[in-house]
């Protein structure tokens, strides 16, 4: 437990104020900063509940008489601001009473054998942060994401993947030919073309690409699938959404699996 007096702050001006800010509202300040904004209960204990601890914890002058769970297992350093000062940093309508800052995790290496998540070009973050959910529950491991998709740790994703992050080995900024080294079989879904998931057998360990909401998969991408799929939609509907189809996707591979 962390038993040094907090810090306390009341000035938007301060310095530690304003990277926050930017870490809270800046979809790309993490990679300028090499930490991560992580706000709100739910999140700040799924980091713990994986042994990520914080940096720095901030919470607000109405919660810190509350905290000491997080003191306790947050040895890092502690800072609190007033309420006002909190809803200034914060990306959302409704502040959150706590945060975590992190330091931003190494990169992994591309295993090339893990059951993976390829995100070719997903640009709607809660698209993004639910695939990653999806990833986490039904057992891939494994989320690489192109050039193009949304930025994996941007708040709007971290909020979307309501803690799958800190489960998974995330890596993005790839191109398609950094993807060679994977071994597994690559899988696509079609409108037309491929057997039904549900009939069709599926390879274990292997790599499902989930392509940009309007253009789908790249045709470099397609060109290179071992295996092309389509989901039954006896409703009619002309398509579905991309982290509709990628849930459904992988729950088949890992109900298939077993």
């Amino acid at each position: 437990m962390s038993t040094a007096e907090p810090t306390w702050i009341s000035s938007r001006d301060n310095p530690l104020i304003k990277d926050f800010k930017r870490l809270a509202q800046d979809s790309g300040a993490y990679r300028k900063q090499g930490r991560v904004w992580v706000e709100g209960d739910h999140l700040c204990r799924a980091a713990l509940a994986r042994g990520v601890a914080p940096a720095i914890a901030v919470f607000t002058e109405s919660c810190w008489p509350g905290a000491e769970a997080y003191r306790a297992r947050a040895p890092g350093r502690n800072i609190v601001v007033s309420d006002t000062l909190m809803a200034h940093m914060s990306g959302l309508e409704s502040p959150a009473p706590m945060a975590f800052v992190i330091e931003m995790p190494a990169a992994p290496a591309l295993n090339p054998d893990a059951p993976t998540v390829i995100l070719d070009r997903v640009q709607d973050a809660g698209n993004v942060g639910s695939i990653l959910r999806s990833a986490g529950a039904f057992g891939f491991r494994q989320v690489l994401a192109l050039k193009g998709s949304a930025l994996l740790w941007s708040p709007k994703v971290l909020r979307a993947g309501m803690g799958a992050h800190f489960g998974l080995d995330l890596v993005e900024g790839l191109s398609v030919p950094g993807l060679a080294a994977l071994r597994v079989p690559l899988l696509v879904t079609s409108s037309h073309e491929g057997d039904f998931l549900h009939q069709g057998k599926l390879p274990w360990p292997c790599a499902w690409i989930m392509g940009h909401e309007g253009q789908g998969v790249g045709a470099e991408l397609m060109a290179r699938a071992a295996q092309a799929v389509r989901i039954a939609q006896p409703g009619g509907e002309e398509s579905l959404n991309v982290s509709a189809a990628a849930a459904i996707c992988l729950h088949a591979s890992a109900t298939a699996r077993r």
